[in-house]
This record gives structure tokens, sequence and C-alpha cells, in this order.
């Protein structure tokens, strides 16, 4: 499988402002600039896109592992917090906290767990982020 996502920038870091496309379509000239980085102002940045591709790509690995253990998911909810620390003379994306909740009916507690912590260690995201620390909170609901 093979994809593609494309930026376009315009000025300097701080005046300049940029637009995002991925092959899909899904996001189509979407607006990103430092402000919306740094600053908090309403707009997507990168951080945000590889939470939500961390999240996703978890989720589904879950779902994977939990077939194997003979266990389907009702519902399955992630939410992936990406910190951006300072590093020498840059930034790097140094702690990822993933979120979970779960309804899985009849699923064991420990066996849930150990899906999870399955999933966590080896979605191709979480790979990618190797150097980071990955921390999960998993729970069933």
């Amino acid at each position: 499988m093979s994809t593609f996502a494309t930026a376009a920038w315009k000025g300097g870091l701080k005046d300049g402002k940029g637009k995002l496309s991925t092959k899909s379509g899904t996001l189509k000239d979407t607006p990103y600039s430092f402000a919306m980085r740094f600053e908090g102002t309403p707009g997507t940045n990168p951080e945000e896109l590889l939470g939500a591709a961390h999240a996703g790509c978890f989720t589904m690995a879950l779902s994977a592992i939990l077939g194997e253990a003979g266990m389907t998911a009702e519902q399955m909810d992630t939410k992936c917090e990406m910190t951006l620390e300072k590093e020498g003379d840059g930034f790097a994306i140094k702690k990822i906290h993933l979120t979970l909740k779960a309804k899985i009916p009849g699923a064991d507690k420990a066996k849930f767990d150990d899906c999870a912590a399955k999933a966590k260690a080896g979605c191709p995201v979480s790979k990618l982020f190797a150097s980071a620390e990955i921390t999960l909170d998993a729970s069933l609901v």
C-alpha cells in the first residue's frame, strides 16, 4: 500500500500560510500556519494530524488483535495526545498518550489489557514513534 499527502507554503515561518491535501481528498487545501500550531489559533497542525493517524491506526490494530482473541468491539473510542517539546535548536514529539474506552461484550479485563498492549506496541504508527514515550490508559465501559 502506498499513498501520499502534499503541503504548500507561502511566506516566512511566523507570517506564512500553508495548505495540506491528501490523495483521498479528505483534506483539500486545508489551511495550516505557525499560529495554528503554536498559538492556539483555530485550524489544524502536523501534530494534530499525526495524533489522528495514531489513534486510528492503534484502534484498527486493536480490532484485529481482538478478533484473533475471539472478541469483537461494539464501540472503541481512542484519544491521542501529542506533546511537542523543545529539543536543542528545534522541537520533537517526546510523549504520546493514548486513552481508550471500549465496549466489548463478554470481554475479560486481563485479556483486553493484553490485546491493547499488543496493539500499542505493534501498530505501524506506534512503531514510527519508537523514540517517543507512548503511554496507554485502556478501560472497558
